[in-house]
Formats: structure tokens, sequence, C-alpha cells
């Protein structure tokens, strides 16, 4: 038997409210937090639109004191018969958690998007949050041919570039997720970069 406690029961509240296959999505993240409390948790569902079907994600982020864990669960449509089978087989879900150690995390970025920032009062919800957050398990590289400034010379300057890593990116705004799950994004970004920031104290 694995070594869990049952799943905080606000977490499974978020879970079950977004009502996308909750008990397959928390069986999932009950056995990837094993013991651990939870401390914070943030549950995202993004729909998507594939050709002619609809297709549904959820990502669920639950801060422990020793890890973030991350589960992302997806449904497929329907996928035509294998060799030569004549039944197709029905559509399917597929689930994944990741669990990163917190000494790992390298980068917690928070980006708001504000209308009128000249009147903006604090504490006022951003009409949009994005969070970006990086451990090093991809890597991504932009590239662009170099120049030297003068507009007449043809020489191969070769290229230059960025690399970042962003392994994780969720996105949230008023008008498509609602005042509070804005609210909710912030809320677990502050405190995920709270724990961060002790250990690297």
């Amino acid at each position: 038997m694995p070594n869990t406690t049952p799943l905080d029961p606000g977490l499974r509240e978020a879970i079950e409210r977004s009502g996308y296959y909750p008990a397959l999505v928390a069986e999932a993240i009950e056995a990837a937090i094993g013991p651990e409390p939870v401390r914070s948790h943030l549950v995202h569902q993004e729909t998507t639109f594939d050709n002619e079907e609809v297709r549904r994600h959820v990502s669920v982020l639950v801060l422990t004191d020793t890890r973030l864990i991350i589960g992302h669960t997806d449904e497929h449509g329907t996928e035509p018969a294998i060799d030569g089978m004549d039944s197709q087989v029905s559509s399917y879900a597929s689930t994944s958690t990741e669990a990163i150690r917190l000494d790992r995390i390298t980068t917690c970025v928070v980006t708001r998007v504000v209308d009128d920032p000249a009147t903006h009062v604090a504490g006022t919800l951003p009409r949009e949050a994005v969070l970006t957050v990086g451990w090093g398990a991809i890597a991504r590289i932009d590239l662009e041919p170099a120049g030297c400034g003068d507009p007449h010379c043809e020489a191969d300057h070769g290229y230059t570039g960025t690399m970042s890593g962003d392994d994780l990116q969720l996105r949230v705004s008023t008008g498509a997720d609602g005042a509070e799950a804005v609210a909710r994004t912030l809320e677990f970004a502050t405190a995920l970069s709270a724990a961060t920031a002790g250990l690297r104290g």
C-alpha cells in the first residue's frame, strides 16, 4: 500500500469543482503528494479546440514543505482502428504527475497585466496573470541572425539568441477564467515564491 494521507479537503473540493474527471485527477495527485501536508494549491482548467473536437486540460499545482507537485490531465478523442481491427478506440484521458524538489526550482516569475496603470490602486486584481516556473527540465533557445549595425555590411556575423527555461507557464485572466481564478493564481505564486526564497536564504 502506498504511504498516503487523505487528500486535503480544500484541494479535493477544488478538483471536484472543476468537474473534470475528479476521481481520476484526485487519485493521481493524492498518490504524488504522499504523506506530506498541503501548504497551497491551484487547480486550473483550460479548453482547447482541435478541428471539430473540444478538448479539456486541467493542471493541478500543489505546494508541500519540500516539493512542488504538478499534475496534468488531458482527454483525447476517438482514435482510428489499429492493425486492421474494425473497432475504434473510444475517447480516453491521460494523467501525469511530476514532483520537483523546491531546491531545484530556479525561477518563479509572476507577470501582471493591468489596464490604465496610471490610475492603478494597490490591491486591485490585474486583468491577467501569468505564472512561469522553471527548474531546468526544459531549455528553449531562440536564435536570430546577428548584425553589426552597418546597414551596408553583408558579412556573416553568425547568430545571437537567448536561452530560457520555462518548464511550466500558466495564464489566467478575469475575462476567461474569472477574478477568483486570478486571485488564486497570485496567492499560489506568492506561497511558492516565499517557499523557494526561504531555501535560498
